[in-house]
């Protein structure tokens, strides 16, 4: 089901998928004949961007390619929303992008469903370790750690080490409800890093170890990561406001999506 675009910027021509709640970026793709899904975060949405990495593998393959990708979106996205779950679920390939460990529900507070980067509530366990912060005025996860970690460093590394657990677990509930070819996609300005305590580099948390873990669900892992061309072309190659250029500036230009449909297409083409 297509939706009226926003006014302004790019027309991302939103679009709902059968019964579920969320908007994706369109157009709709046929579902009717074989398809690739791709999950993802902001990067995979292509926000700001006007021909995003997933068209541009659909133009390759000669295949429909259904963008999943939402805004600020983690497993928690997809795991809270069985019909986007049910279309990922009978692609005949799915790629899932790799996105951060803190937005998560985890053991120590909860986000929003859909926008996961949004912090809702704080549990009593980190409460009970964070006596002294106020949880009233933090809305977003990262301003989250960022106070835990100038709070109480050592706790907050208690907290690191849930999100670290919790993003492993929430993968593989996720890859286990992927079609049986699917493709985890690392897509960052630097290669996964072997140890990852901080919310820099992007994503955050994840690590080398953390992906070797999951090698076994997937029957590959694409490494993207944007060339000196790719570097110096953004945020020239991207369509955004004044007002969002700070934005702009964490996620991949045009010419970084097409150096990832690049890198994804013969893995895709194999795999189909």
């Amino acid at each position: 089901m297509s939706i009226p675009a926003e006014a302004g910027g790019l027309d991302y021509f939103p679009c709902r998928y059968g019964a579920s709640k969320a908007v994706f970026r369109g157009p709709e793709r046929d579902l009717a004949q074989p398809y690739v899904a791709v999950l993802g975060g902001s990067a995979t949405f292509g926000k700001y961007v006007a021909r995003p990495y997933p068209a541009l593998v659909e133009a390759a393959l000669g295949r429909p390619v259904a963008n999943l990708g939402g805004l600020n979106a983690g497993p928690d996205f997809y795991l809270s929303d069985p019909a986007a779950l049910d279309i990922a679920g009978r692609a005949q390939v799915a790629v899932v992008q790799v996105t951060g460990a803190e937005a998560l529900s985890n053991p120590f507070y909860s986000v929003h469903s859909r926008r996961n980067d949004r912090f809702l509530v704080a549990t009593p366990a980190l409460r009970a370790l964070f006596p002294q912060v106020d949880f009233t005025e933090i809305h977003f996860t990262r301003h989250l750690l960022q106070m835990l970690e100038r709070s109480d460093p050592g706790a907050c590394a208690q907290v690191i080490t849930a999100l670290k657990d919790t993003w492993l677990s929430r993968m593989r509930q996720l890859l286990a409800r992927m079609p049986r070819r699917r493709v985890l996609l690392w897509l960052a300005d630097a290669p996964p890093p072997d140890r990852a305590l901080g919310l820099e580099p992007a994503p955050p948390f994840i690590d080398r170890t953390m992906l070797d873990a999951l090698r076994p669900e997937v029957d590959a892992v694409v490494v993207a990561t944007p060339s000196p061309r790719a570097r110096s072309l953004a945020p020239f190659d991207m369509t955004f406001p004044e007002t969002e250029a700070a934005l702009a500036a964490g996620l991949p230009g045009a010419a970084m999506h097409a150096e990832v449909a690049a890198a994804l297409a013969p893995t895709l083409r194999s795999l189909m």
